[in-house]
């Protein structure tokens, strides 16, 4: 008999395709789906990264593949949307993580800097989201999630095209939520405070102090904080929970 929280938060026999899941945000929600039953396929540049990711999640007794794509080229992240299907089929689950930090000044932001941003923080998820949420609808279940920022509501220092796609990206959520969501598909947002990933790694260790004095919890994020709330927005828990931003940031948001 199927076990009361196997009910709400079990993936098994789901798909889930995370990208940016060979590292920070993206490699711990991929992790955590799945440890919670998912077959998932990564997407992301670096191949080395990549497989070193899947045999992780293959230790756990679940069967994983990626593919390797650069989601600043539409024509890669079309081409890695087919190649995702091969191995497990087609998703029930989407995580939209890969994204990149460019922040010039914005008196110095060119063209160049602005179209990458957008192309991968919020034109990749619009695609992907074309390509599986269809699908999920026609089958009548699914789940999208887009990791978005603070930035999506607030400006930092140079927040730029970074802070416009990452805006983007929570108003994209909802569209999606109120174009699939009454045929099963749930489109949410998790919007992380200031996280020690990749990402973050050119930025002074003071930096990280003072943002770490900003929360409620008196601590900066880190990647595993993510699991509980991928898993859940994943599984069946979630199903009355749609066009949401839920913040996983130690209360710096409110702070």
């Amino acid at each position: 008999m199927i076990s009361y929280l196997d009910g709400l938060f079990s993936l098994d026999d789901r798909v889930a395709v995370v990208t940016g899941g060979s590292s920070g945000i993206g490699r711990a929600i991929a992790t955590a789906l799945a440890r919670a039953g998912a077959r998932v396929v990564l997407i992301a540049r670096r191949e080395p990264e990549l497989r070193e990711t899947a045999a992780e999640l293959e230790s756990y007794g679940r069967p994983a593949a990626y593919v390797s794509a650069d989601l600043a080229d539409r024509a890669q992240v079309h081409r890695a949307a087919e190649d995702a299907v091969v191995p497990f089929g087609e998703p029930d689950i989407l995580v939209n993580c890969a994204g990149i930090n460019l922040r010039p000044p914005m008196d110095e932001l060119d063209e160049d800097t602005w179209d990458r941003t957008m192309a991968v923080n919020l034109d990749a998820p619009y695609l992907l989201g074309r390509r599986f949420g269809p699908g999920m609808a026609r089958r009548g279940h699914g789940r999208i999630i887009n990791i978005a920022s603070q930035q999506s509501f607030r400006a930092f220092s140079n927040s730029g095209a970074y802070g416009a796609s990452k805006a983007g990206l929570v108003a994209l959520t909802r569209s999606q939520a109120e174009a699939w969501s009454s045929r099963g598909v749930c489109a949410n947002a998790l919007v992380p405070g200031y996280v020690i990933t990749p990402l973050a790694a050119h930025i002074p260790a003071e930096r990280h102090a003072a943002m770490a004095e900003r929360t409620f919890i008196g601590r900066n994020g880190e990647p595993a904080d993510f699991a509980g709330a991928a898993v859940f927005l994943a599984g069946p828990a979630s199903a009355y929970v749609t066009g949401q931003s839920i913040f996983v940031d130690g209360g710096f948001s409110v702070h």
